[in-house]
Parts: structure tokens; sequence; C-alpha cells
């Protein structure tokens, strides 16, 4: 079975835990607290593969390294080590985090401009556009291209909106050779 899969399978679990619990907030907050660990500590996930240490020797380094972490989480962190998943912890994050974004109506979106759109342009694309897809706000990661020239070309999850000038260029040359 496919990676994501099984990583959105304990996502979704942790986040059915969260909600039933009301500790939606907290559980976010821990999941993006061990996500951010394990980023920044890759040898820990080694550590965790390696063959001599035991398997209560693993659990026991987990519970010291994400003491403070919400009984849910740590119990997922055990359980994924248990079942030889552990290396799913990131893509289980994203999942989760993904999970909670869409029951909040928040949608993330790419904007590729040719300059640096302002806080006002970001919030006039995101009224617009959160709309168009269901949701309430967009959280929107601006990234400058010099080759669109001018305009806007946002990406929402598998969709693009293309407002660029190059966009708009291309556009017209497949009519023109159409």
């Amino acid at each position: 079975m496919n990676q994501e899969v099984i990583a959105k399978r304990y996502a979704s679990a942790l986040f059915q835990i969260a909600l039933e619990q009301g500790k939606l907030d907290r559980i976010e907050e821990d999941v993006r607290a061990v996500r951010q660990a394990l980023a920044e500590n890759g040898e820990f996930l080694s550590l965790l593969s390696y063959p001599k240490l035991s398997l209560d020797q693993k659990k026991a380094l987990i519970r010291e390294a994400f003491a403070g972490v919400s009984t849910p989480v740590q119990n997922t962190l055990l359980l994924l080590l248990e079942r030889h998943r552990f290396g799913l912890v990131p893509e289980l994050a994203e999942q989760f985090l993904a999970l909670v974004d869409d029951a909040r109506g928040i949608a993330k979106a790419v904007a590729y401009s040719a300059r640096p759109l302002t806080d006002e342009e970001l919030r006039a694309l995101s009224d617009v556009f959160a709309q168009k897809v269901g949701k309430q706000t967009l959280e929107i990661e601006n990234i400058i291209d010099p080759e669109l020239i001018g305009g806007v070309k946002l990406r929402i999850g598998n969709r693009i909106y293309d407002g660029s000038v190059s966009g708009q260029l291309e556009r017209i040359r497949r009519q023109l050779i159409g």
C-alpha cells in the first residue's frame, strides 16, 4: 500500500481523536512541534531504525524526546514505532495538518507573480478565490517569477488559475496555430 495512503489513515484517526476530545488546537500544536523536531534532527529517525536498540529502548527514547506532547500524539508515535512505520511521521503530520485546515475552511495556495504582491493584493486574491474553491480563506505563499511578465498565476491544490501576461500570450499563440 502507498505510504501516503497509510499516513493518511493514521492522520485521520488522530484527527478524529482530537475532535472527540476537543483538543484539536493542542494536538495541532503538538504535531507541528514533532514535525519540526524531526526535520531539525534527521539523525533521530536513523537512531530509531538502529537494529541493536530494543523496542523498549526506542519507546523510551520517544517518550523522553516527546514528553511534552499530548497523550494521543505520543501514543500515535509509539504505535508507528511498534509497526515499523515511524518514517511515516512527516507525511502523517502533513496529512493531519491538511485535515485541520480543511475543517477550518482554509486552503493553501501559491501565487506566482512578476513582482512581490502587497498584503492588500494577497487579501483580495484570498477573498475572491476562497469562494471559488468553497473555503473561508486562502493561505497564500507568494513566489516571484519574472517570466510571467505581469499578472498572477494562482495554484490552489491541483487547480491553476492563470491570469499572467505570459499565460495570455501562450493562449493567443495556441489559437493562432490551431
